[in-house]
């Protein structure tokens, strides 16, 4: 067990690591930017340390301040939370190299999964089933156009480093395809710095199901049953149910296993969500991983 732990993050998340340290007896250190010096989550941990100001890029996603915090405090572990550094597979090498446990996924488990394009090449390897698509980075339009005359329209153009519906681009036909392989690929650079970019087949009328699994550091690996998050505005989710309406013993017995079995194959740990597609013939393709505790953990903890 933790003697403690920094939390890495701020609001709601860090609220929820602290009650769970306080009901296991862990003490907690928050860090905190000069703006939120009155912050809740700063009131209920055991210490807290002021990291920077108020910019994010100044205080929680400086590496270095976190760090240093954590060696100030003598800690044994920190949590990252959600965004912020959560998906950071650098962050959680240098904890790794300064001996500090990093609660989530090992760092080479973040680097074969954070990438949705080497996501997708794992998940064939372990023979969970994928929406056909490219096999690799699509650097030209005219290759985008070819793969997408192979697959057949309508396709998707999906950013490999992308997320919250950013850098996505449906195309029905050959123009749209051009002006959506042009447009996925800007706004994924602006969003995140890499503009690289990937298709696949656009399920249509899809339902957006995703399984929560939890991996111990000893091979064992379960999931928690299915969030059902179809009702979606502009590729951002707006409600989530679960159990799914759609989802029958079956086809959730086949998908929790490929969650499972995915988890395994790359050696998973920690907390995560696989996310899949279904469509209106009960197939089911898997589409990425998120490589950390989601938000929506509230809803599995529920049920």
């Amino acid at each position: 067990m933790f003697e403690k732990i920094l939390i890495a993050n701020r609001g709601e998340i860090a609220l929820r690591v602290i009650r769970a340290c306080k009901e296991l007896g862990v003490r907690t250190l928050a860090v905190y930017s000069d703006a939120d010096i009155d912050s809740l989550h700063v009131q209920l941990a055991d210490e807290s340390i002021c990291i920077g100001p108020a910019p994010s890029a100044d205080s929680y996603l400086k590496i270095d301040r976190i760090m240093s915090a954590a060696e100030v405090g003598d800690v044994d572990a920190i949590h990252p939370g959600y965004g912020f550094l959560a998906e950071n597979a650098h962050f959680a090498e240098v904890c790794e190299s300064c001996k500090i446990k990093f609660i989530g996924p090992p760092s080479s488990v973040m680097h074969a999964m954070g990438d949705k394009n080497s996501a997708r090449g794992y998940a064939r390897k372990a023979g969970v089933p994928v929406t056909p698509g490219s096999d690799g980075i699509v650097e030209t339009e005219a290759d985008a156009i070819k793969i997408a005359k192979r697959i057949g329209y309508p396709v998707m153009i999906k950013a490999v480093a992308g997320g919250g519906g950013r850098g996505m681009r449906a195309a029905h036909n050959e123009p749209s395809h051009a002006q959506g392989f042009h447009g996925a690929r800007h706004e994924a650079e602006q969003a995140f710095g890499n503009g690289q970019v990937y298709i696949e087949k656009l399920i249509v009328n899809p339902h957006h199901i995703e399984f929560q699994i939890v991996a111990d550091s000893h091979g064992r690996t379960i999931h928690l049953g299915e969030r059902d998050c179809s009702i979606q505005r502009r590729n951002q989710k707006v409600i989530e149910e679960c159990p799914s309406p759609l989802i029958a013993p079956g086809l959730r017995k086949k998908m929790g296993a490929a969650a499972v079995k995915l988890a395994q194959s790359v050696g998973y740990q920690n907390a995560g969500t696989v996310e899949f597609l279904v469509d209106e013939k009960g197939n089911y393709y898997f589409i990425e991983m998120n490589t950390r505790i989601q938000v929506e953990h509230t809803i599995t903890e529920e049920v």
